[in-house]
């Protein structure tokens, strides 16, 4: 009874940790659409600086990596030891490369002296200013998270291979999953709003 209760207990814990973070990035939200609001021109214009296809990729890669991370789960429950290992691995993997490409991102921008605080951006309109704010500040917080939640599933490989997390016992490998299932559902909502603006 207790080990059902404490399981239970993590299963909610783990929900409002997560609607702590969807009230974080929704905030944020509502601010880009109350900024947008203002300068609606100005947002759209500086969204096509943006590199689309770059955007796009990142998506692909998310979405493919949440597949990763279900498919782990389904691997645990089926005793497959090392297919959850590797679809895990998979994950980590695709979660460096969306990071390496938002390096490459914002390096670009950092070359041409985009980024908050920068001379050649103070001298643009304040739209394009707030869009850049908004920017760097929700991708480089969604990044953090990205960070954290390639630790998360490090933490899960290796106690996969502990046995640790096995076919009775994988709480901790399903709400891990949430937690990256809800990045990747977050960069779902930041793509549109930046790249895709009209």
């Amino acid at each position: 009874m207790g080990s059902h209760q404490d399981t239970v207990g993590a299963r909610i814990g783990m929900w409002l940790f997560l609607y702590t973070e969807i009230m974080l990035f929704g905030g944020l939200f509502v601010l880009y659409g109350a900024y947008y609001r203002i300068h609606a021109v100005e947002f759209i214009g500086t969204g096509q600086e943006l590199d689309m296809v770059l955007g796009c990729v990142n998506t692909v890669i998310l979405l493919v990596s949440s597949f990763f991370v279900a498919a782990s789960v389904t691997a645990v429950r089926r005793n497959s030891t090392k297919g959850a290992m590797a679809f895990l691995a998979g994950a980590v993997l695709l979660g460096g490369l969306f990071l390496l490409n938002k390096y490459f991102e914002w390096g670009h921008k950092f070359h041409l002296g985009i980024y908050p605080g920068s001379p050649g951006l103070g001298e643009s309109p304040p739209g394009r200013i707030v869009f850049y704010g908004l920017y760097f500040t929700i991708t480089g917080l969604h990044a953090f998270h990205i960070v954290m939640g390639m630790v998360l599933l490090i933490v899960c490989i290796a106690m996969t291979g502990l046995g640790r997390i096995q076919k009775e016992r994988f709480l901790l490998l399903e709400n891990c999953g949430l937690y990256w299932h809800l990045v990747d559902l977050i960069w779902i909502f930041i793509f549109p709003l930046f790249y895709l603006i009209l």
